[in-house]
C-alpha cells in the first residue's frame, strides 16, 4: 500500500536537529539533484526525527543528511549513470565531507531504522511513481491487475483507500 502524504512534522525537541540536517539536505539537492529529492530528504528526516528515541540526538548532522541522501539515492537510482540526475556514491559522500565507507554506513542505518525496502514506492520520487513496476498492482479476487487501466470510479476509490497514489494521467505537478 501507497503512503498517501509524508509528514515533515517534528516533536518539538527535536526542531533543532531537523532544521540543521535538512538545511544540509536542501542546500545539496538545491546545488547537485532537485527539488523531489529535497522535499523527500527532509519527510525521511522527520520521520527519524519521531522515532523514539531519535537517532538523530547522536552523531554529527552533516553525516545523517548525507546517509539520508545516499538512502534515498540507492531507492531511486541516482547512482545509476542512466538516469538523470546521477551522481556516483563516492561524489556524494565528497560533496558531503564524509567518508564513502561512513555514507554508506549511515544509509544502511536509515534503512533500517525506516524499514525500506529497494523500490520503495513509499520513498520513490514522484516524477518516477508512473512507471513504478508494482505500485499500481491490485488483487481482485485474486487476480493482479494494473490500476492503470482500470475504470475511472474504481481508481478513485483506490485513491481514496490509499491503494494507489493518484489517478493514473492526473497527478499534480509542483
Amino acid at each position: 500500500m501507497v503512503r498517501s502524504s509524508k509528514s515533515e512534522r517534528v516533536p518539538k525537541q527535536m526542531y533543532g536537529t531537523y532544521e540543521i540536517i535538512a538545511s544540509h539536505i536542501d542546500e545539496f539537492c538545491d546545488e547537485y539533484l532537485n527539488a523531489e529529492y529535497a522535499q523527500l530528504g527532509r519527510q525521511m528526516t522527520a520521520a527519524l526525527c519521531r522515532k523514539r528515541p531519535s537517532p538523530l540526538v547522536r552523531g554529527r548532522p552533516d553525516v545523517w543528511a548525507c546517509g539520508i541522501v545516499y538512502a534515498l539515492g540507492s531507492i531511486n537510482f541516482l547512482f545509476d549513470k542512466s538516469e538523470e540526475p546521477y551522481m556516483s556514491t563516492a561524489e556524494l559522500c565528497k560533496r558531503f565531507g564524509v567518508g564513502q565507507s561512513t555514507g554508506a554506513a549511515k544509509s544502511k542505518a536509515v534503512r533500517e531504522l525506516l524499514n525500506v525496502r529497494w523500490m520503495d514506492p513509499d520513498w520513490w520520487l514522484p516524477n518516477m511513481l508512473d512507471h513504478h513496476p508494482t505500485v499500481w498492482l491490485v488483487q481482485v479476487d485474486d487476480i493482479i491487475l494494473d490500476a492503470r487501466y482500470m475504470r475511472r470510479e474504481i481508481q478513485e476509490v483506490l485513491v481514496k483507500e490509499g491503494i494507489i497514489p493518484y489517478i493514473p494521467g492526473e497527478r499534480e505537478t509542483g
